[in-house]
């Protein structure tokens, strides 16, 4: 299924969608991966609910829309458009296209977007045979760990560690299945905390310091860094951060395939491939690029991996990187948890001083490696404001200070008022909590 045609000159719709902003906070606070979601242009303090017949559904990356017509008092068709998760993470949710069928009434309760009133964040969908499901709702089990290794063995002919498959981070859930409020923890742990609860920063805190030490240079780069530019943002154009970035980033299914003198890792979100080559010399002249030239070795069961030959480019927004960006991975892989987990470190002296260093675990992916389709459907030219009540928002309110009265939801169908369009410029959430 596509947009319908009365869909095809939505350029106009405002659906911010800050990629590491506010929800993020929540996920580093808590230790976790961070994912790709956030409030944006949506008014999560007010609800509507719209019933119309569906016409439409975008499954993509790097966020799904569903798409409907309703009908007014006055008999008037007007059509809508209501944005889900991405589609890698709704798969591996069980969710599929399958479900949203043309011409079937629906009904969606959600967060009506401050700038296009015929636009919504999904908190809750009902479809017309009565089942209905929440934004975070998981509608499969994933797969086993024990059984996946059950049926694999655990080293190559060559006696090599076998890692060769497919791979995924945990996914990452609000607390409040419905994503109007809480805070992202692994999917595993989310039975832990009462729908929309905070989890307490773990102790030695999180944000409120910088990611790295920057250079002048480094510094002035991230200062004019626009996270919602296509220009600036590769995700806003639907291609790879950087090698680092997008292996664990919004939960993505990456394949590794061992073979000979070469182990390729496939990103699964927007196809972006590497490959390592094994005891083997970086070439004198390499081309740069995104991906860079990588050689790889085992080091007592660990593949080691060291990557240069890089593109100018942005290594995790808003940190930019130099063509003088050197990489080492390390990959250690535990048979007995069917766990891979991976700790770098990058030096890049024209960007920050010392190590940029951190580490990510994948497990035995949920569904098959399979990129999804990308487009970017957002309109940037609004410029939200942080979301009510996150840190450095205007009225925020202190630590522990008790939340704003939540406005009264919408009737049945109603179209909120249009605010006024915020200052035209960027919203660079990282410093919010600098």
């Amino acid at each position: 299924m596509v947009r319908p045609d009365s869909h095809r000159l939505a350029s106009r719709l405002a659906v911010s969608r800050p990629v590491l902003a506010w929800l993020c906070l929540s996920v580093c606070l808590v230790g976790t991966a961070s994912a790709h979601h956030g409030f944006g242009n949506f008014d999560t303090s007010k609800e509507q609910t719209l019933k119309g017949t569906l016409t439409g559904l975008d499954f993509v990356n790097p966020h799904s829309y569903v798409y409907f017509s309703v009908v007014g008092g006055d008999g008037a068709k007007t059509p809508y458009r209501c944005e889900m998760r991405a589609a890698t993470v709704l798969k591996r949710s069980g969710w599929s296209p399958d479900m949203f069928k043309p011409g079937e009434l629906i009904t969606i309760t959600g967060a009506p977007d401050r700038f296009d009133p015929h636009s919504c964040y999904v908190n809750t969908i009902l479809f017309a045979d009565g089942t209905s499901a929440d934004r975070y709702a998981q509608l499969s089990k994933p797969a086993q760990p024990a059984a996946a290794a059950s049926a694999r063995p655990a080293r190559l002919p060559s006696g090599e560690p076998n890692i060769s498959g497919d791979w995924a981070p945990e996914q990452v859930v609000m607390t409040d299945p419905r994503g109007k409020s809480g805070a992202l923890v692994p999917v595993s742990q989310v039975g832990n905390y009462k729908p929309g609860e905070r989890p307490a920063p773990p102790p030695g805190g999180g944000f409120g310091r910088a990611r790295v030490d920057y250079t002048a240079a480094g510094k002035e780069a991230a200062d004019k860094f626009r996270n919602f530019s296509p220009e600036d943002n590769p995700r806003m154009r639907c291609e790879t951060t950087s090698v680092l970035f997008d292996w664990t980033f919004d939960g993505p299914v990456d394949r590794i395939t061992q073979s000979g003198d070469t182990i390729t890792l496939q990103y699964g979100q927007y196809g972006f491939t590497r490959t390592i080559h094994m005891n083997a010399e970086h070439p004198a002249k390499i081309e740069p690029s995104r991906a860079g030239h990588s050689t790889g070795r085992w080091d007592n069961d660990v593949l080691v991996v060291e990557t240069i030959g890089f593109a100018p480019g942005v290594l995790n927004p808003p940190i930019t990187n130099s063509a003088q960006l050197h990489v080492v991975e390390r990959f250690a892989f535990d048979a007995s948890t069917m766990k891979i987990t991976r700790s770098y470190t990058a030096t890049d002296p024209v960007i920050f001083n010392g190590d940029y260093t951190g580490s990510d675990t994948i497990g035995v992916a949920d569904v098959p490696y399979a990129p999804d389709a990308c487009k970017e459907l957002t309109d940037h030219s609004h410029t939200p404001a942080p979301p009510p009540g996150a840190p450095g928002a205007p009225g925020a309110p202190a630590a522990g200070a008790a939340a704003a009265p939540a406005v009264a939801a919408a009737p049945n169908g109603a179209v909120p008022e249009k605010p006024a369009a915020p200052a035209k410029s960027w919203w660079k959430f990282w410093e919010w909590w600098n």
